[in-house]
């Protein structure tokens, strides 16, 4: 089965990763081949891969924003748990994970694994059912991050019992009486956070697994932020805890 990557940096990331199949490359016909086109097609030429230069019109109903380029791939290349930890090994830092719990809007998705590559997560676990997967759709709001992220399919209340017996502390985002405020609590170590569903937020299996629970501390008149939003904050607040320095950070920002 295959599916089309739409967009010049979800393409480029796509090609830059080198884990799917491709079969082919639409450009559309009297694009200006600078920029990030230009480096797609030369990765495209690199690999290999046929280049198709087509109507505008055909690429439309591909997606939308296509920009021009549309690359068919095979389909997304999931993980499993123990390559999230070999990949924490060979980086020689202590696990670091996110777990998305039935989140289900492709947007909350692509933008909280968006960060969660930014931030350099190990990993991102989703549940077997009822959850947005990584579709073209997912990959597009990514920007292409989701090409660079080890994510697995898996029961996330067995998966927490498995980050316990290796010395994960799992940490649920909720905003609730008994949660403590982030800045409270050591996310130094070895951790997992746990992002809910956009509307109920976690099960109460998942919930009840969680070492801790956390929420944002909030000044203003809104009492909440949605799951994306929620998550990303948590994720950088996490990554700032395990000491990352300016030196690390790229300070340019794409739309």
């Amino acid at each position: 089965m295959t599916e089309w990557v739409v967009g010049r940096n979800p393409v480029y990331e796509v090609l830059r990763a080198e884990r799917r199949e491709v079969l082919r490359l639409w450009v559309a016909q009297k694009t200006d081949k600078k920029g990030r086109l230009a480096d797609v097609m030369n990765l495209a030429a690199k690999r290999g891969l046929p280049i198709e230069f087509v109507p505008r019109d055909q690429i439309d109903p591909l997606g939308e924003h296509h920009q021009g380029v549309a690359l068919e791939v095979g389909e997304y290349p999931y993980s499993s748990l123990f390559d999230i930890f070999d990949r924490a090994k060979q980086r020689e830092e202590p696990p670091f994970l996110l777990l998305l719990d039935t989140v289900q809007d492709t947007h909350n998705l692509g933008a909280l694994l968006r960060t969660a590559e930014a931030v350099g997560v190990h990993g991102v676990l989703l549940p077997l059912r009822r959850t947005a997967t990584v579709t073209p759709a997912v990959v597009s709001v990514s920007s292409g991050a989701s090409e660079h992220l080890l994510i697995t399919q898996t029961n996330l209340a067995r998966a927490i019992e498995d980050l316990k017996g290796e010395g994960v502390w799992v940490y649920g985002l909720e905003r609730s009486l008994q949660a403590k405020s982030l800045p409270e609590v050591d996310l130094s170590g070895p951790l997992a956070l746990v992002v809910g569903n956009e509307a109920r937020g976690m099960r109460a299996l998942v919930r009840e697994s969680c070492d801790v629970l956390l929420q944002l501390p909030m000044r203003g008149k809104v009492d909440s932020l949605n799951a994306a939003v929620a998550g990303s904050v948590a994720l950088y607040y996490a990554w700032g805890a395990r000491g990352f320095s300016r030196s690390t950070i790229d300070v340019k920002l794409e739309s």
